[in-house]
């Protein structure tokens, strides 16, 4: 079998959800399948089984494919932690903070690294659905770029172009993209998608033909654009059309507030609530009122000393202690949970400049920053609610409680030991509580009692899949619409 890259024409047009889309395709087929990403630049990652750190879209695309997720499928993840500085994980460790000039200068070190943990995963399997990175033709940074050609050359991959028709000028994306590509990667793009289309498809069938006569490569499939499959997404960029939204709430649903700061990571834990048909999420940058909401949280934050900073020059804090005096619900996952208590310190620098920060003083707690970030996949029940969690934890922060509260959560098992200790904390009137567990929505029993908490009559949406269903979803979407019998060709896959 030849390898299949999937690389774009830009960034966020598509490249995740596509290389989801055909590890489960391939999977469904009994192709021992696996996704790999030579280097992932998101602050959305998430926690292997044997406690390691790699992208989260890497994961999703494993959890496609029936696999385990190990490093390897994402040997190098760069994490933005301040507005010039990034923190390097290589192969699911800290290896590094560095600003953006330093980490240009291990680009070497990282491609080595990166081709090594490639030639394992072909090695292990049949066929790699190998994802690119932003633009495949950064033509200023080409020779350094090893995410995109460098790694579908080393794997004797077939290149499939992806472009995001939504966006407007997809002509331009393709023709304009082949047109600059040196020779010997122009001809490996074997084909192209065209991605998010709306309307009526058949009204493009000019246009695919057109397309294909200028590019001479050939249109293997057009996307409609979905809203019914949720699958978790690879980086922030996604929630920009949602922030700030002017459509109104809709009467009957659930409305809750979700703060998005500028360092925002691992999102994904609200897609739980997002898919709940009786809920309606609203991420806020501008300070509003919080008065129509049943709940606001504070989602997860690479650099939380500078997110406070924020919320404070956007005017959230009186917004925010108005709505706790009000008996408004107030939660805190991971980087938010810190935000909630009294101060968080940084002794080391370990977000950027060494001090400290008040928080918004809602929790009575104290966090310190530590050199050593903790990696881990954790499970337990809701203390005096015997509701059980599960998710992991992936921080650099320790938390301990300083005045009248009490631990939120009961871990009774971490990285598959049991352990007994305790997660996060709540107030005395069971309003506002926050934890390190990303994922705490995942949970069916976990998500039906906060909804119940914030609408005692609430009721479980009856169409709401889990994550394989929605795998399975987003596979017979794609199939419907791609074609299928050049790409097993293109793969050299038995039809």
């Amino acid at each position: 079998m030849r390898n299949l890259a999937i690389l774009g024409t830009a960034s966020d047009v598509g490249k995740s959800v596509v290389a989801t889309a055909l590890c489960r395709i391939f999977s469904d087929r009994g192709v021992r399948v696996a996704p790999y990403k030579a280097q992932n630049m998101s602050n959305n990652s998430g926690v292997t089984p044997d406690g390691l750190e790699m992208g989260r879209a890497q994961i999703v695309q494993a959890e496609a494919a029936r696999i385990v997720p190990i490093v390897h499928m994402n040997p190098v993840l760069l994490k933005p932690s301040a507005e010039k500085g990034v923190q390097v994980v290589l192969r699911g460790k800290v290896w590094s903070e560095k600003s953006a000039g330093n980490h240009l200068k291990a680009s070497d070190r990282l491609a080595q690294t990166a081709k090594e943990s490639l030639l394992g995963m072909m090695r292990n399997h049949d066929l790699l659905i190998i994802e690119g990175a932003g633009s495949c033709a950064e033509m200023n940074l080409y020779d350094r770029d090893f995410v995109n050609f460098k790694t579908a050359r080393i794997a004797d991959a077939a290149v499939i172009l992806v472009a995001d028709i939504d966006r407007g000028g997809v002509f331009a994306q393709v023709v304009g993209t082949l047109a600059v590509l040196p020779p010997e990667d122009r001809v490996l793009v074997k084909g192209v998608i065209i991605n998010r289309f709306r309307g009526d498809i058949n009204l493009f069938a000019d246009g695919v033909r057109m397309l294909e006569d200028m590019s001479q490569v050939p249109v293997l499939g057009v996307i409609p654009y979905f809203r019914h499959i949720a699958i978790d997404a690879e980086d922030a960029v996604t929630l920009d059309p949602m922030i700030d939204s002017n459509d109104p709430l809709e009467p009957g649903k659930i409305a809750i507030a979700v703060l998005s700061p500028p360092h925002i990571s691992n999102f994904t834990d609200l897609q739980a609530l997002q898919n709940e048909e009786s809920v309606q999420l609203r991420y806020l940058q501008a300070s509003v009122s919080l008065k129509p909401y049943k709940a606001l949280i504070l989602p997860g934050s690479k650099n939380v000393r500078c997110d406070l900073a924020w919320l404070r020059e956007q005017g959230w804090e009186p917004r925010i202690r108005e709505y706790r005096e009000s008996g408004g619900v107030i939660v805190g996952i991971c980087g938010g949970y810190q935000m909630l208590g009294v101060t968080v310190k940084d002794p080391y620098g370990v977000e950027g400049m060494k001090g400290e920060s008040d928080g918004l003083g809602v929790l009575p707690l104290e966090t310190v920053l530590e050199k050593r970030k903790t990696l881990c996949h954790s499970a337990g029940v809701i203390r005096g609610e015997q509701v059980k969690v599960c998710g992991y934890e992936i921080h650099m922060g320790k938390t301990r409680m300083t005045g009248d509260c009490k631990p939120f959560l009961t871990i009774s098992s971490r990285n598959g030991s049991p352990v007994s200790g305790y997660d996060g904390a709540w107030s005395e009137d069971r309003r506002v509580f926050g934890c390190y567990l990303h994922g705490l929505f995942d949970e069916p029993e976990a998500r039906c009692w906060f909804l119940h908490l914030l609408d005692p009559e609430y009721a479980p949406s009856k169409r709401l899949l889990d994550k394989q269903g929605n795998y399975d979803l987003l596979a017979d979407h794609f199939r419907r619409h791609l074609d299928m019998r050049a790409i097993l060709e293109i793969a050299g896959v038995n039809q």
